[in-house]
């Protein structure tokens, strides 16, 4: 009964809200724990019969568990967004999620690369696709979901700028520099090899050379390889980070970096002014001692 209400909520976002398929994949495994939970626990399978205290000792659960406050933090939202949709339209008349607050989480610095680690990476024997997936995750600040997400036609190079979609299905449109530029040229006659080769009719823009779609997992496993080469951890969003920390220290407005980033509240953006006077403390005391 209770795994209904759930699929109603989540055609509820994507269809009013547009969240991408990964949110909502997100939102409902935090919602099917809680409901077997419930069960599991208390044989709770209305919700009539959902009280606060049991919100609560899912949450004690998740702590005696040790998950993380990050994951925590995004379950009790889930279930907190769930309720209020539910006592919204009007199928509860109570919702129990009222007072249940959200953990306060310190914001940690994002990682980021040197502008040489980063061209390290470039200089390696990289194949045609592999470089223009660092030209566009690093000279464009696109999310892997985005940037596996791209259409032959997002990318203009006439004008030179490539179009994705965000968080909630945002568009935007990114400039892309000479390099990315070069890159992106020389991996679309790699590409329309690739087309011929299996009578492909594709509009993705990445495509192995078995003629399959690039996975967000082919990107990370990439990633994760060259930052071992560095013996450095990092991601494709180490690559988004250190975009948005370079622009801003080489005199980008923050509203500017904001735009590109594709971030709804310009506070996240701030993070990497901090991170770009903390690289700047590293460096004056690395030298003045």
């Amino acid at each position: 009964m209770l795994i209904q209400y759930i699929a109603e909520y989540l055609e509820y976002l994507q269809a009013e809200r547009g969240l991408s398929q990964n949110t909502l994949d997100a939102y409902r495994r935090d919602l099917e724990a809680f409901c077997n939970f419930l069960y599991s626990q208390n044989t709770i399978d209305e919700l009539s019969e959902i009280k606060r205290t049991h919100i609560n000792l899912f949450l004690k659960d998740l702590h005696d568990k040790n998950y993380s406050m990050t994951s925590i933090t995004r379950k009790i939202a889930a279930i907190r967004g769930w309720f209020r949709w539910l006592f919204a339209t009007e199928i509860i008349s109570q919702d129990p999620s009222l007072g249940v607050e959200l953990p306060k989480l310190t914001k940690k610095l994002p990682k980021v690369m040197s502008v040489a680690e980063i061209e390290k990476i470039l200089k390696n024997n990289l194949t045609d696709t592999e470089a223009v997936i660092m030209e566009l995750l690093y000279g464009a600040g696109l999310r892997v979901s985005e940037l596996v997400n791209l259409n032959v036609n997002n990318i203009d190079l006439s004008s030179r700028y490539v179009r994705c979609y965000g968080k909630g299905s945002k568009e935007r449109i990114i400039p892309i520099g000479d390099k990315a530029k070069k890159a992106v040229l020389k991996y679309l006659k790699d590409r329309e090899l690739i087309v011929k080769k299996y009578k492909l009719e594709t509009k993705k823009f990445l495509l192995k050379e078995s003629g399959h779609d690039v996975t967000r997992q082919d990107v990370y496993v990439f990633i994760r390889n060259q930052g071992e080469l560095l013996k450095k951890h990092i991601s494709p969003h180490t690559l988004r980070h250190s975009f948005a920390t370079h622009m801003l220290e080489n005199g980008a407005d923050l509203r500017v970096v904001q735009e590109l980033l594709g971030h709804s509240d310009v506070s996240t953006t701030q993070l990497y002014t901090h991170v770009s006077k903390k690289r700047l403390k590293e460096v004056y005391f690395a030298i003045n001692g």
